[in-house]
């Protein structure tokens, strides 16, 4: 079958695939090694519901505080048992393609981290089709000021993503943050299995709640902007850990290893690593684990601790 590009074979890989095949490639439950797509997908959502159930019942949290006026515009703040202003932020963007998923099931990381003094705020926006990509970055954008401006004595914001989330994450690479009055103290990001240019996802069946035009996918893919107008990092020590899970699809290791590798050209602090034997939902089951080594803050050798975390 000819590919999507038509004509002869050339550009992005994703360019010569049939619209089969680009359907398989972005649709990670179909790459699961362990459990079938649709058991996967099931023990995904409860894992998430059931650790969100006890990091919400500890006490040491403020749950749904709004960040902006609109609905979906609230958070979730959970706190070390040492409270105190000066501590590290860990804000969790969760995925579903932009159009699932919710921050009342997203907790996978705050126990281990929590234990080790790190704050944790997962972050609700809008999904498709009530949101669009736009207002969901606006959005993004918005809780990361307002957890600067609420902790300005703040050790670091960490801005951590997974699939769609990612892509939210790396978008806060391209902000603008003279136009909101506050510049956050970001120090890393940490984003997991994401997707970083949004024009292949046009070309499935996720589009079509997002309703994506070629001028919006362009307009919110960091990959593209970042090669088309580099942005230099504003601070030079603030780091970036790429990681993509061993049974990700071809395509989500493609995006994870272009995008690590635009960074750096463009002059950003940037590692990648592939995890061993994970799919793109295990990732974050693993994240409940305090002896997984994504979540071995205190740790060294870690990836947060080397890469991340100060």
């Amino acid at each position: 079958m000819d590919g999507l590009g038509g004509g002869p074979k050339r550009g992005a890989p994703w360019k010569r695939m049939s619209k089969e095949e680009l359907e398989n490639q972005y649709s990670p439950s179909r790459w699961v090694v362990r459990l079938g797509a649709e058991e996967a997908l099931r023990t995904y959502s409860q894992i998430g519901n059931e650790v969100t159930k006890r990091a919400q019942a500890t006490g040491r949290n403020l749950l749904d505080v709004p960040y902006g006026d609109g609905e979906a515009e609230k958070l979730d703040i959970y706190f070390p048992e040492a409270v105190s202003e000066a501590l590290p932020f860990l804000v969790f963007f969760h995925g579903g393609y932009w159009q699932s998923g919710s921050k009342d099931s997203s907790a996978f990381m705050v126990s281990p981290l929590t234990a080790q003094g790190v704050a944790v705020v997962i972050v609700a926006y809008d999904i498709a089709p009530k949101g669009t990509l736009d207002q969901m970055v606006d959005q993004v954008t918005q809780s990361i000021v307002f957890v600067q401006k609420q902790y300005p004595g703040n050790q670091g914001i960490y801005l951590c993503g997974h699939s769609a989330g990612a892509h939210l994450a790396a978008m806060m690479l391209l902000a603008n943050w003279t136009e909101h009055g506050v510049t956050p103290n970001l120090k890393g990001f940490f984003l997991v299995s994401g997707i970083y240019d949004l024009e292949p996802v046009m070309h499935t069946s996720e589009n079509a709640p997002l309703l994506t035009t070629l001028e919006d996918a362009q307009r919110n893919s960091p990959q593209w902007r970042l090669k088309t107008a580099p942005t230099q990092p504003v601070d030079p020590a603030c780091r970036i850990l790429v990681t993509v899970g061993q049974h990700d699809s071809p395509e989500f290791h493609r995006q994870s290893r272009e995008f690590y590798q635009t960074l750096r050209r463009g002059g950003w602090k940037a590692s990648f690593e592939e995890l061993h034997d994970v799919d793109h939902f295990e990732i974050l089951w693993n994240l409940t684990q305090k002896d997984y080594v994504l979540t071995q803050v205190g740790r060294v050798p870690s990836p947060w601790t080397e890469r991340v975390l100060p």
